[in-house]
This record gives structure tokens, sequence and C-alpha cells, in this order.
């Protein structure tokens, strides 16, 4: 993936961004073709779409905390990996040592003087006494090396121990996440099942505002040429219709993050699994500039994404119970459009 990190240039969607979103084919978000909707039907989606939105930041959370811990766990096995031949290492030297000693006590270990003295053959003794100080030279280094492995081996553990307590917090908080998704859709669901039949058919077709709800065609890929652009574009236009899932990154289920992750890995581009990362992971451009290939990311902490796919249409997966579709670019605020 081409990196061309700059600093975040947000462009927030103004009536003059509007109008570039217009001259780009963005139809208003949400079209009701069925007329306005009751004020409890409105105040019930805006309450939905609080829900569904906060379920969204949190799912990022989870997906951020995941990935963390999935970083974690190869630091701790790596540690782990080490501990194991430094423990190796340290064990061999001990033999090697026991050996010498053992040798040594096995010859007497007495006063060399004494020996010198009681030796029969005193030149003789004098050149094995020269060969054993030798020994006793590299023994002392030996000793100087495993007392150097020992050292070494009580920093990994400290280390792996702090890896893994930063793992177990992670853990944590990927279970504080989740229980905050799950919340957070449990309330919606409560939300929507309050609605009678009709406000509850008024609700859904307010909310669809797929790709049956627009008129354009699609722009033809073919201008792009053989790029990884129009392989990212249609890879997520054979998502259209998959569920979103929240944690999910394909290929029969997404959440917004993971259908860019998934549909950029099919044209060989590895992105970060988070909405917050992937609106940094390539160049900032002005939406009038937008092409198809290009991630879109949404609100001011970037806690939605999509991708563009031209005419004013993004394809993205929406939020719980919804599949994934296509939207006008200008469906939410605070719009930053990025180019990998």
């Amino acid at each position: 993936m081409a990196s061309h990190r700059r600093p975040a240039r947000v462009t927030v969607i103004t009536a003059a961004a509007a109008t570039a979103a217009t001259a780009l084919g963005a139809v208003p978000a949400h079209a009701d073709p069925g007329g306005p909707l009751p004020q409890t039907t409105r105040a019930t989606r805006a309450t939905v779409d609080r829900l569904f939105e906060e379920a969204e930041q949190a799912t990022e959370g989870y997906n951020r905390a995941d990935e963390k811990a999935d970083q974690l766990r190869r630091t701790v096995s790596q540690a782990q990996d080490r501990l194991a031949r430094g423990q190796e290492r340290i064990n061999r030297m001990r033999g090697a040592l026991g050996s010498v000693a053992g040798a040594q006590y096995r010859s007497g270990g007495i006063d060399p003087a004494l020996a010198l003295l009681l030796s029969a053959d005193p030149e003789n003794y004098l050149e094995r006494a020269s060969v054993l100080d030798r020994v006793t030279v590299r023994q002392g280094a030996a000793l100087d090396e495993l007392r150097g492995e020992l050292r070494k081996l009580a920093q990994e553990r400290t280390e792996a121990g702090r890896a893994l307590a930063e793992l177990e917090r992670s853990r944590a908080d990927v279970a504080r996440h989740k229980r905050t998704v799950e919340r957070k859709l449990a309330e919606a669901r409560r939300v929507l099942a309050s609605l009678t039949p009709d406000e509850r058919a008024g609700f859904d077709r307010a909310s669809r505002s797929g790709r049956a709800a627009l008129d354009e065609e699609l722009p033809p890929l073919a201008d792009l040429g053989p790029s990884r652009a129009a392989a990212a574009v249609i890879a997520a236009r054979s998502a259209i219709g998959k569920p979103y899932v929240w944690g999910a990154a394909g290929p029969s289920a997404f959440d917004c993050s993971g259908l860019m992750v998934w549909s950029y890995r099919q044209a060989g581009i590895a992105l970060p699994r988070t909405s917050q990362a992937q609106r940094n992971a390539g160049r900032h451009i002005p939406l009038s500039q937008a092409q198809p290939g290009d991630l879109v990311t949404y609100r001011s902490d970037a806690s939605h994404v999509a991708i563009y796919a031209g005419n004013g249409q993004v394809i993205h997966a929406p939020y719980p119970g919804a599949r994934v579709r296509y939207d006008p670019v200008n469906m939410m605020s605070h719009v930053t459009v990025t180019r990998v």
C-alpha cells in the first residue's frame, strides 16, 4: 500500500461541499418514498440512529482492542520462546561447569603446593597444573557468561510478565467494548419493538436508501484500468447484500471497517483494522476530487467508513440489522476522503 501520511485535513460537508457532492450525483440521504414520517416515528428513528452510532463507536473500540490483544499474544508467545531457549542454554552451561567441577573433585582437589611436594614426578605435575590452570581460567569465563545469561533471563521474565499483564488488560478492554455494543444493540431492538406494524413499515422505508433508491447507473470501472482501486470497488460490490455483523471482516458478514479491510485485501492492499486508522492510511483529498476506490470516513471521530463507488455514491456496511449497500456520499457529516 502506498503510504502518503500527511497531517489530517478533514473535509466537513458545508454548503459548498454539498454542492460538489451534488455535482458528483449524490442524492439526499435516507429518501423516504412514503412521505414524511409521523412525529413519534421520527423520534424513534433518532433514538435508534443514536444507539446504532454509539454501538458502532464501541465496535471500533472493540476492533482496536482486539487487534492490540492479537499483537500482545504474539509478543507473549515470542517472549515465552526466548525464555525457553535461554533456560536451555543455561542448563547446558550448568551441565558443562558441573562436569569440570566433578573432575576436579575426583582428582582430589588438594592444595597445589602440597601436591607438588608429594609428587613423584614434579615436572609432570607442573605440566598438568598448567593445563588445569588454563581450565580454571576458562571455567571462570564460563561462570561469568552463565551469570550474564541468568541476568538476561531474569530481564526477559520481567518483560514477559509485563506483556502478559498488558494482554490481560487488553482482553478486559475487548470484553468491556463487547458488553457496550451488545447493550446498545439490545436498547435499539427494544425501541424498534415498541413501534406498531405501520410505524415499523414507515421506519424501514425511511431507512432503506440502498441501490433501489438511486436512479444513476454506476460509473464504468473500466475507465480506471486494471488498478487496485477498481479491484477494491469490485470486491465491495460483490459484498452488496451481505449482513452487518459487528466485529466481522468477511467474507460472509462485515462491519464498516471490516468491509474495507476485506475489499482492499482482494486488491492486494493491507489496511489497518479500524476506521480511525483507515482515515490516515493514505493521502487526504477534497471530496470534489473523489474517485472510485477512495476511502470515505465520517463523523468527527471517523467511527464510520465507506468506499467511494462513483456518481456520488459509496458502498458501506451501515449498521446492525442492515446489509451492505449503496448510499449517498454525503449521508453523514465530517467527511474525509483518503486515497490509498
